[in-house]
C-alpha cells in the first residue's frame, strides 16, 4: 500500500530499521547508515529530527562493536557521527553523551587507512565545536598523543591535531607548554603540505602565540626568518582563506610584540590584503572584517594607513550597495569606528556620506545586539569631532531617540555602550541639550544612576556629568529637580535608603564632577549645595576628608573651588568644610596634606581653592586668611614658590599676593 510504502522513508521508519539492524551486519545496516548520512548532510532541520528521534545513540551502538564490524560500515559510521556533528552544537553534544568519542579515538589506530581518515574527519567536527571536551596539555600521555597526530603523513590526522589545538589552547601556560613541546615547529613544517593542513595550521599557529610575547620572541619573531618569511609569502597564497590565516598571524604577532612589522610596506600590504579579502561575501569576507578592526584599533598610524588605502570609501560602498548581514555590518561599523577614534580627517570623511551615517544611525536600532554596540560604538567616535559636534549635527531625533531606547535595552552592554555614546553627544555645546531632556533622557539616566551594575551607574553619572557641563540655567534645574539632593549625596557616600552602597571611586569621582558642573557658572547655581541643609555640601567635605583616591580628592577640591567663588557665607561654608571644628587638635589640616600631594592636579585644585577664599576684597577675608596662617597652609605656600608644576606655582604666587595684601604675620 502507499501509506506503509511511505512510512519507510520517514525517519520514524529509517531510525526503526536501524533498531532492528543493530542486532545484524551486511548490506542492509550499510544502507540504512548511508540513508541517514545522505539525508541529514547539509540539513539542519533533518539533523535536529534525527537527534530529537534519538538516532544517535543507535548509530553509536554499531560504531561500539569494531571489532566485529566490517571497515565499510565503521567507514559509513563514523561519516554519520561526523554529519551530526557538523555545524550543530546540539548534534556534539548528542554524539558525545551517546559515548562515540572514545571509539572515534580507537578508529585512529586501525589498520585501515579509510577507517582511521573517517574517525579524524569525525573527531575534527566534534572539536570544530564549543561544546567539545577540553583536551588536558599537561598530561604526558595527551601530550604524546598530540604530538603522533602532528607528525603523521595524513592530512586528516595532523588536522585533527591542529583542531585540537585551536580548540582546547586557552592559557598562557597551555601555549607556553605547547611550545615547549615543539608543536609550533610541527605547525611551521605543515605550512609547506596540502591547503586543508596550512589553514589548520595556520589556525593552530594564531592560537598558540595569541597575547603571549614570550612564546612569540622564543619561537617566531623576525629573527626565525623561516617562520616569519613563510608567513610572509602565503599572504600572497592563491587561496582567500590561507592569506587571511596568514594575515591574522603576522597582525597577532605585531599585537603583542609592537616592535615587530614595523615596516610601513608590510603594514600597507596587509590592510590592502583585507580589504581585497572583504569583497569575499561568505565566511572569509566576515572575519577579514574583524581583523582589519583588532589591526588598526590602537595605533593612529595604521589608522592614517587605513584612510590612505581607500577604506572608508570601500566600506562605505558595500553599506550602501549592500543588504548587509548582521555578522558583517558589526564589522564594517567596527572597522569605522575604529578610524574615527583619533583622526579629524576620517571623521570628516564620514560625515560627508550622509546615506551612510543613515546606515549608521539605523543601526541603533537593529535587532542584533553586537550591531547596536558597534553602532553606538562608532557614533560615539565620530561624535569626537569638535567641530561638527558644536554645529549640534548629533543632536537630532534620528539619533537621540533610538539611543533613549537603548537605555532600557535588556542588555546591558548595549545600556553601556548607549550611555558611552550619550556622554559624548551632550558635552560639547549649549543649545541643543533640551532636545535630549526633552526626550526623556534625563529621566532614563537617574534611573540608570541606581543600577545595580558598576558599569551602568558610572557611565549614567558620567552621562549626566557631562550633560550638566555649561548647561543653560533652565536645563540646570530641570536636572537637579530629576536628580534630587538625596541621591546625588547617595552617589557621593553611598546613602543605602537610596541606592546599596557605593564604594566605586569612579562613581564617586563621577558624582562630584556632576557637582562641580552644577555650581558652575552663575552665582546662583552655588545654591543648589545649600539646599536642605547643604546636604550636598556637607557630603563633598566628608569625601574630602576620608577619600584616599586622588582622582575623588581632585573633583571633591573643584567643587569647593567653585562654592568659594560665589557669596561671603558661602566662602564660611567651604572654611567650615577644610578647617571644621571637630579638626583643630589634629596634627596637620586636611588641606596641608593636599598641597603636598605628588598629584600635580589636586595641588592645583587645592591652592585655587585658597585663592577663591583669599580675595582681598571680601569682608571675611582677613579672618579667613588669618585661620589659614594658623592652620600652617600659608607657611605651605611659600614652601611651593618654586612647585614643579606652572599652574600650581602661578596660582601660589596669586594666593601669597592676596594673602600678604593683610600683612605678611611672620612675627
Amino acid at each position: 500500500m502507499p501509506g506503509s510504502a511511505s512510512s519507510t522513508h520517514r525517519p520514524e521508519g529509517l531510525i526503526e530499521r536501524l533498531r532492528s539492524a543493530a542486532a545484524d551486519g551486511g548490506e542492509a545496516k550499510l544502507k540504512d547508515l548511508r540513508e541517514l548520512k545522505n539525508q541529514i548532510i547539509g540539513n539542519r532541520t533533518k539533523k535536529l529530527s534525527y537527534i530529537k528521534l534519538g538516532a544517535v545513540p543507535f548509530v553509536v551502538s554499531i560504531l561500539s562493536s569494531a571489532p566485529y564490524t566490517s571497515d565499510s560500515l565503521l567507514i559509513q559510521c563514523a561519516a554519520t557521527i561526523g554529519s551530526f556533528a557538523c555545524g550543530v552544537d546540539s548534534g556534539v553534544k548528542a554524539v558525545l553523551d551517546a559515548g562515540a568519542f572514545p571509539h572515534l579515538i580507537n578508529l585512529l589506530s586501525h589498520s585501515n587507512e579509510k577507517v582511521v581518515d573517517a574517525g579524524a574527519r569525525a573527531l575534527k567536527m566534534i572539536y570544530q565545536s564549543k561544546v567539545a571536551p577540553k583536551y588536558d596539555f599537561f598530561q604526558e600521555k595527551n601530550m604524546e598523543f598530540l604530538i603522533s597526530l602532528l607528525d603523521k603523513n595524513n592530512e586528516n590526522l595532523t588536522g585533527l591535531g591542529a583542531s585540537i589545538i585551536t580548540h582546547s589552547c586557552q592559557t598562557n601556560d597551555e601555549q607556553k607548554i605547547l611550545g615547549d613541546a615543539g608543536t609550533l615547529k610541527r605547525l611551521i613544517n605543515l605550512l609547506k603540505g596540502t591547503t586543508s593542513q596550512r589553514d589548520a595550521s595556520l589556525e593552530s599557529f594564531a592560537t598558540v602565540i595569541k597575547e603571549n610575547p614570550q612564546v612569540i620572541l622564543e619561537f617566531v619573531g623576525p629573527e626565525n626568518g623561516r617562520t616569519w618569511g613563510t608567513l610572509i609569502e602565503l599572504t600572497k597564497d592563491r587561496y582567500p582563506r590561507t592569506r587571511l590565516l596568514a594575515c591574522m598571524c603576522l597582525i597577532l604577532i605585531r599585537n603583542a610584540v609592537p616592535s615587530y612589522l614595523q615596516s610601513v610596506g608590510i603594514r600597507t600590504k596587509l590592510i590592502l590584503i583585507l580589504l581585497e579579502l572583504i569583497d569575499d561575501s561568505g565566511q572569509v569576507g566576515d572575519e577579514a572584517l574583524f581583523t582589519l578592526s583588532s589591526f588598526i584599533a590602537d595605533e593612529e598610524g595604521l589608522q592614517k594607513l587605513a584612510f590612505e588605502a581607500n577604506t572608508i570609501v570601500k566600506l562605505c560602498d558595500h553599506m550602501q550597495k549592500e543588504l548587509l548581514q548582521p555578522k558583517r555590518l558589526e564589522g564594517m561599523l567596527m572597522i569605522l569606528a575604529n578610524l574615527c577614534s583619533n583622526l579629524e580627517c576620517c571623521r570628516s570623511a564620514l560625515l560627508q556620506s550622509p546615506k551612510t551615517i543613515n546606515i549608521i544611525t539605523d543601526a541603533l536600532s537593529h535587532a542584533a545586539v553586537d550591531v547596536c554596540v558597534a553602532a553606538c560604538i562608532c557614533l560615539k567616535n565620530i561624535s569626537r569631532s569638535v567641530k561638527y559636534l558644536s554645529a549640534g549635527n548629533f543632536m537630532t531625533e534620528a539619533v537621540i531617540l533610538p539611543l533613549v531606547r537603548l537605555l532600557h535595552d535588556t542588555s546591558t552592554s548595549v545600556q553601556v555602550a548607549a550611555l558611552c555614546t550619550i556622554s559624548n553627544l551632550v558635552i560639547a555645546f549649549t543649545t541643543h541639550k533640551s532636545i535630549f531632556v526633552q526626550n526623556g533622557g534625563v529621566k532614563h539616566l537617574v534611573e540608570l544612576s541606581k543600577s545595580m551594575d558598576s558599569r551602568v551607574r558610572v557611565n549614567a553619572v558620567r552621562a549626566l556629568r557631562n550633560l550638566m557641563f555649561l548647561v543653560d540655567s533652565r536645563c540646570k534645574e530641570g536636572i537637579f529637580l530629576e536628580l534630587r539632593a538625596l541621591s546625588l549625596t547617595s552617589l557621593i557616600s553611598g546613602n543605602p535608603i537610596v541606592t546599596p552602597r557605593d564604594t566605586s571611586a569612579c562613581v564617586q569621582e563621577q558624582a562630584l564632577g556632576l557637582i562641580c558642573n552644577l555650581v558652575n557658572g552663575p552665582v546662583d547655581s552655588i545654591e543648589y549645595v545649600f539646599t536642605e541643609d547643604a546636604l550636598l555640601l556637607n557630603a563633598v567635605g566628608r569625601q574630602v576628608w576620608s577619600s584616599s583616591k586622588p582622582e575623588v580628592l581632585i573633583q571633591g577640591m573643584y567643587v569647593l573651588c567653585n562654592v568659594a567663588s560665589g557669596k561671603e557665607f558661602q566662602k564660611e561654608a567651604v572654611m567650615c568644610q577644610i578647617l571644621p571644628e571637630s579638626s583643630k587638635n589634629d596634627t596637620q589640616s586636611i588641606m596641608v596634606t593636599m598641597l603636598q600631594s605628588d598629584v600635580a592636579q589636586l595641588r592645583t585644585a587645592a591652592v585655587w581653592t585658597i585663592v577663591n577664599l583669599t580675595i582681598p576684597t571680601g569682608a571675611g577675608a582677613l579672618a579667613r586668611v588669618v585661620k589659614l596662617r594658623n592652620a600652617g597652609i600659608v607657611s605651605q605656600l611659600k614652601n611651593m614658590a618654586n612647585d614643579p608644576c606652572l599652574d600650581v606655582k602661578l596660582r601660589v604666587r596669586t594666593a601669597l599676593g592676596q594673602s600678604m595684601i593683610f600683612g605678611d604675620f611672620s612675627t
